[in-house]
């Protein structure tokens, strides 16, 4: 199954990529089904399922799913617009859907939480409906928010099409695969992505596309290193990126830092990501939301503090990350609610040092090794957000998991890429790890951090 470099770095909103864009894209996809329907439909329902409903408030999924239901898409999401529907559809209980009319929809009674058990297929999921004038079911779709702003139908997920896409030129699903093609071919793992991107697209979108990718990220970065206040939420956390920043540069040029303050920078980079994510900002999945400061981290510290950066050399660096993070969903999964938070930061992890050693000049082997090392690390990981919000412990997670990168990196480089432990099996142990993980801690917020929290 290909899966595109603009699947796995997508452009959207905070704070989360399955409990925030994924409801959204569902929406989406269901008044898409209604539009081709023969008869006329008079209102909408929801209900939220699983991990979904346990942290969902958290995580803004009913405010996504609202805004979904009126036509809002998260490449398109304009804050602003997006307050000012939401406070119409409350006082007039109806949603006015682009080729469907006004709809009844009153979010408190027709956005439902339940938390009971969650839908067999997976712990993200979620239940649409349509109703007549008379207020009786006549259509009904169940989703599944898989992670990373993936989204799948009930049917869809119980028969997967492992051959979607379309025919590329190197169709590698795992990376013994990826290794040998390259081999054969002589070609780097971001060269050969390159080739099965332009498959679909020319040079120039692909070129196009990912500076737009890299100008979200660090745009978001930047907002991050420079804004201060409180994230929203209850939980009261200080934004704190801005003021680490102007600490680390009063302290260049004193000859006084310590060379592990380099970290410092490495988690600042990444943290300022994470707090736009928590607040709701524009942010690229990386592969995950949850996850989305490791990567554009790991660049911003090889752009700025690695003699011999270019960022004409951007493109290689996510394009290797890509084909990783590919490796990582196709044979297990990037999602928290189905993985623990292994399969998030433990993914971006070993994409951003991957993308790192391309870039350092590693070969195909010390890359796979850079991956495996990052991956290697995080593994037991859980996800256990405080209250449901993507805020503590994920912001500075995201710090950490940047730093591994880089760790991974060169520790591979000073290899020659042979180890003990394939990439393909540290992704199998994590997919095995995250089955017997108890669901207690795969966001649902109701074990580790999460109950471990002060009462004042």
């Amino acid at each position: 199954m290909f899966l595109s470099v603009f699947d796995m770095f997508k452009i959207g909103i905070g704070p989360s990529s399955s409990h925030t864009m994924g409801p959204m894209i569902a929406a989406g996809r269901f008044l898409d089904h209604l539009r081709a329907l023969p008869f006329a439909v008079s209102g909408l329902r929801a209900s939220l399922h699983g991990s979904l409903a346990f942290t969902g408030v958290g995580h803004a999924t009913d405010r996504a799913m609202i805004l979904g239901l009126a036509g809002f898409t998260p490449e398109a999401y304009d804050a602003a617009r997006a307050d000012a529907t939401l406070d119409e559809i409350r006082r007039v209980l109806k949603v006015d859907v682009p080729g469907l009319g006004r709809l009844d929809f009153d979010p408190r009674s027709d956005l439902q939480f339940d938390y009971g058990p969650p839908l067999q297929g997976h712990s993200n999921g979620l239940t649409l409906m349509a109703t007549d004038a008379q207020g009786d079911v006549i259509a009904r779709e169940v989703y599944y928010s898989i992670g990373g702003g993936f989204v799948l139908t009930e049917a869809e997920l119980a028969t997967p099409d492992r051959t979607a896409g379309p025919a590329v030129p190197y169709p590698f699903e795992t990376a013994a695969q990826m290794l040998a093609m390259a081999r054969d071919s002589g070609k780097s793992i971001a060269a050969m992505k390159r080739e099965n991107e332009l498959v679909l697209m020319s040079p120039l979108k692909l070129d196009e596309g990912l500076r737009r990718i890299w100008q979200v990220m660090r745009d978001c970065m930047d907002r991050g290193l420079e804004a201060g206040g409180v994230l929203p939420g209850g939980l009261s956390v200080r934004r704190r990126a801005a003021q680490i920043l102007a600490a680390l540069r009063a302290e260049q040029g004193r000859n006084l830092t310590a060379p592990h303050v380099i970290n410092d920078w490495i988690s600042v980079y990444a943290m300022a990501v994470n707090e736009e994510n928590a607040a709701g900002g524009q942010v690229v999945t990386a592969p995950t939301n949850g996850a989305a400061g490791v990567v554009p981290a790991t660049i911003r510290y090889w752009l700025d503090h690695v003699p011999g950066a270019s960022s004409a050399r951007l493109g290689e660096f996510l394009l290797t990350a890509a084909a990783i993070g590919g490796l990582v969903k196709h044979n297990a999964s990037i999602s928290g609610a189905e993985c623990g938070c292994q399969a998030e930061v433990g993914a971006a992890a070993a994409m951003a040092a991957a993308g790192l050693a391309a870039v350092l000049g590693g070969r195909p082997e010390q890359i796979e090794n850079a991956a495996e090392i990052a991956l290697e690390h995080h593994l037991g990981m859980t996800c256990d957000p405080v209250k449901g919000l993507v805020q503590v412990p994920c912001i500075e997670r995201n710090g950490l998991g940047a730093i591994k990168a880089v760790s991974a990196a060169s520790l591979a480089m000073r290899g020659d890429g042979q180890h003990f432990m394939p990439l393909d099996n540290c992704i199998e142990a994590m997919r095995q790890t995250g089955a017997d993980m108890s669901e207690k801690y795969k966001e649902t917020a109701l074990g580790g951090l999460a109950v471990n929290t002060p009462n004042c």
